[in-house]
């Protein structure tokens, strides 16, 4: 069992937390029982596991299937896995995942669809991501200067969830905007001052929703290619609504037409 802090590969976890380090390694941290079994379940693969000795003896079941399908697989202190975690309680367990790269391509139209610009609050997109698959959105695309989507904060806030739809970056969202307009999508920018409600839209043929930083808003680029904007009613003197909140108010709009 691991109980040194000067171990080498614990120094070298501890720096995931950091998204040079991320970036430097291919490889980004996962902590807790279900984001960790949810990583295995959908195929990522994980270079490092360090768990607890009481973990292991109430997870035997999958502490074998990770040891199995893990390179390392370590037991460690619950000292040494505070240390490594990004959480006060990482609940027994974290993984090292590596990378796995991800560009914007899609076949056809998608359905439903989130583009997410200049979004810095981690929480708010891990938010977001669990959104997407309450309700059956095809994903969530972030602009480059977006927070980092491997974020911990950001996989923790999805609640498991973010293996099975990974959000997406791009360094052009205004050209997957023009991209999906071509392909007979709707696509509506959040505008809590545009003069339609969301309401009043018809939702049920294949849609997009950009939405920009609740203290930026759209960029000026973005705004010229989405003319189409929507607004969520709201009672007068409020002027804006969290991002993570207004993506479920919109999600859930749609999932009400279509059914």
């Amino acid at each position: 069992m691991l109980t040194s802090l000067q171990n080498p590969l614990i120094k070298q976890l501890r720096k995931l937390h950091l998204a040079k380090e991320r970036s430097a390694t291919g490889l980004f941290l996962v902590e807790g029982t279900h984001p960790v079994e949810s990583a295995h379940r959908y195929g990522w693969v994980l270079e490092v596991v360090c768990a607890t000795e009481h973990w292991c003896e109430s997870n035997p079941d999958l502490a074998a299937r990770l040891e199995a399908a893990t390179a390392q697989f370590m037991l460690v202190s619950p000292t040494i896995l505070a240390a490594v975690a990004d959480t006060v309680n990482p609940g027994g367990i974290a993984a090292a995942v590596k990378h796995q790269e991800r560009a914007w391509s899609w076949a056809g139209s998608p359905s439903l669809l989130v583009l997410g610009e200049t979004l810095q609050d981690p929480g708010n997109v891990g938010t977001m991501v669990r959104t997407c698959a309450a309700f059956e959105a095809d994903g969530l695309v972030l602009s480059d200067d977006s927070v980092d989507p491997e974020h911990p904060k950001v996989l923790r806030a999805s609640a498991g969830l973010w293996f099975a739809k990974p959000p997406l970056r791009s360094g052009d969202l205004r050209s997957i905007a023009l991209d999906l307009q071509s392909r007979g999508v709707r696509v509506y920018a959040a505008d809590p001052r545009a003069e339609r409600t969301l309401w009043q839209a018809d939702l049920r043929a294949p849609t997009a929703f950009v939405l920009g930083s609740e203290g930026q808003g759209l960029s000026e680029p973005m705004r010229a290619a989405v003319p189409e904007r929507l607004r969520i009613p709201m009672s007068p003197g409020v002027e804006s609504l969290n991002v993570a909140v207004s993506c479920a108010l919109l999600l859930f709009e749609v999932a009400r037409q279509r059914q």
